[in-house]
């Protein structure tokens, strides 16, 4: 018989043992009991039945009249929950990595195990037809309860391990490492240290790495480098020390006043500093700012010829032009407009806009209201089309005929009255042989070369030694060394009359580089440091006078060196010293 068809008795027995033996060794293979019984709806059909018929759902034992109930779907777990559990296994799995394949065996063991408690939890809190005492529902709630905060005690560890440690409390070779491994850029030292002169610091280690070679001859201790940060320079790793020396007094206007120059030329602040002396123990020198202005130059372009013949015409309309002024003075406190002039090349118009610019020298001053004025530009003509905020006809560090015949920042000019007693005495020269140098190197020699604006001997010696001392834009010293040097014998021929004029010198005693600690300070020596409170723009026009002196001062020393013949001496006794 026990081979034979079962009849309802060995049926029932079957069950029981099958799923009392069985379904324990399965679970630990993660399996549930709808996978493992196809055929289970038989078995909940057995619902009038006088016997138990032990069923394991969610680790739930039912049996008899209870088993019917299974028939029905397994209760709902809410979303949040599954969403719960799911943020719980990757939070295990990253702090807890496993060693080995045992390791993982056991750790997804122990994860299926919390599932399935949480499962039985579930169904006990939420499935109507069984009765729990109020005991289990308060544990099934601590164990909740636990359960997050493992999960957050968890996010804390993770939050705590990977917490980024600030640069600035790394050590200067562990930075290094990073910059060589692109993981901290060098451009961004300053503002990821908050301090300058670390980030200098550093910035030469790395690159004395990279050159394979020591830079200490660079110094960068005792310097301020926050003045130069997002102002003067970049990737800074030091400063170079240029020597400076001062020239005069000489007496301008009445007033005496110093003149630092910064230079490594020899024989220069020299030959200046005679000049000087010259035209103070001759009465001084007199010196006028004729025009003031900073320029720009953007280059539009138009359809065709008429759309921008008809620009040029509105644009040259005073209505419209104070209308423009108005736009470009709303920009800035200090920037006034004061021309727009209009060239037109085929369909592209250069308009050239010139306005005075305070005590800064103005570039930016200049641009930012030129935006402005082409933004609304723009809205009136619709076709017209900026092709780029500079056309070159500013004209900005390049040799120019713009800037010599209507001039940029300030246009001066500088005059003096030399005794003959000091061109001998001083000078070791006369009147004469300096007017005929004056004629056949200054001018002529210069026309001869087709110079623009270069009708002088040295002009631009002087201005870039006082531009680096004063911490100007030197690039613009190709500007603002236009000049044309002039020398007439006066008084029956008994005396010397010289003249300088300069229409171009662009300076400003704020902004850029004149913020600098040594480069202020010689601006306090000429005494026009800062902005003027009194009359705006006034500092930087005594300093461009002062500059016309100096080069006046500079073209009569160095004229007269020539014409004595003693240039070479000069510079054999001052330039050829011997060094250890």
């Amino acid at each position: 018989m026990l081979f034979a068809p079962p009849n309802l008795e060995t049926k029932e027995l079957f069950w029981i043992i099958y799923i009392l033996i069985l379904i324990p060794k399965v679970f630990a293979k993660v399996m549930s009991v709808r996978e493992l019984f196809p055929f289970f709806k038989w078995g909940f059909n057995i619902r009038r039945s006088n016997f138990l018929v032990p069923i394991l759902s969610n680790n739930v034992i039912v049996t008899g009249e209870e088993a019917v109930q299974y028939e029905k779907p397994l209760p709902y777990i809410p979303q949040h929950n599954q969403q719960q559990q799911k943020q719980q296994q990757p939070s295990q799995d990253y702090i807890q990595q496993p060693q080995n394949d045992n390791d993982t065996n056991n750790s997804n063991n122990n994860k299926n195990n919390n599932i399935n408690n949480g499962k039985e939890q579930e169904q006990q809190t939420t499935t109507t037809t069984q009765q729990q005492t109020p005991e289990v529902i308060n544990q099934s709630t601590k164990t909740n309860n636990n359960s997050n905060n493992n999960i957050n005690n968890s996010n804390s560890s993770n939050s705590n391990n990977n917490k980024k440690i600030p640069i600035k409390e790394l050590s200067n070779e562990e930075i290094l490492i990073k910059l060589e491994k692109g993981e901290v850029l060098a451009y961004r030292l300053e503002s990821e240290l908050g301090d300058c002169s670390r980030a200098v610091e550093i910035r030469r280690m790395l690159l004395e790495k990279q050159l394979s070679k020591k830079i200490e001859p660079i110094p960068y201790e005792g310097y301020d480098f926050a003045k130069v940060q997002g102002q003067c320079c970049e990737n800074v790793i030091g400063y170079v020390p240029i020597p400076v020396g001062t020239a005069g007094p000489i007496q301008l206007n009445g007033q005496l006043v110093t003149i630092p120059m910064a230079t490594t030329e020899g024989c220069l602040v020299a030959s200046t500093h005679r000049g000087c002396k010259a035209i103070t123990e001759s009465g001084g020198a007199k010196c006028t700012i004729t025009s003031r202005g900073m320029t720009r130059a953007p280059v539009v372009r138009f359809s065709d010829i008429v759309k921008a013949s008809e620009f040029v015409s509105w644009i040259n309309d005073n209505d419209n032009y104070q209308a423009l002024k108005a736009v470009f003075d709303s920009t800035s406190r200090f920037a006034r407009l004061s021309a727009i002039k209009c060239t037109i090349a085929g369909r592209s118009v250069y308009i050239r806009f010139k306005c005075d610019t305070g005590d800064a020298m103005g570039m930016n001053m200049v641009s930012k209201g030129v935006e402005a004025v082409l933004d609304h530009l723009k809205i009136i003509f619709d076709d017209m089309t900026l092709l780029s905020i500079s056309g070159n006809m500013c004209t900005d560090k390049k040799p120019s005929s713009i800037n010599w015949t209507e001039g940029r920042g300030r246009s001066v000019v500088c005059e003096a009255m030399i005794t003959g007693e000091v061109v001998q005495r001083v000078l070791k020269t006369n009147v004469q042989a300096l007017v005929d140098l004056n004629i056949a190197k200054n001018l002529i020699g210069s026309a001869m070369a087709g110079s623009i604006g270069g009708f002088n001997a040295h002009a631009s010696n002087i201005v870039t030694a006082i531009f680096l001392a004063t911490g100007q834009d030197c690039a613009q010293n190709v500007e603002s060394s236009n000049c044309i040097t002039q020398m007439e014998a006066c008084n029956d021929g008994q005396d010397l009359y010289i003249t300088v004029t300069m229409p171009s010198i662009e300076v400003g005693t704020v902004g850029g580089g004149t913020s600098l600690p040594a480069q202020s300070a010689c601006l306090d020596i000429i005494g026009v440091k800062g902005s003027s409170s009194s009359r705006p723009g006034a500092n930087a026009d005594q300093l461009a006078k002062t500059i016309a002196s100096a080069v006046m001062a500079g073209e009569l020393s160095l004229m007269s060196a020539l014409s004595a013949g003693h240039l070479m001496k000069s510079h054999l006794q001052y330039n050829r010293a011997k060094t250890n």
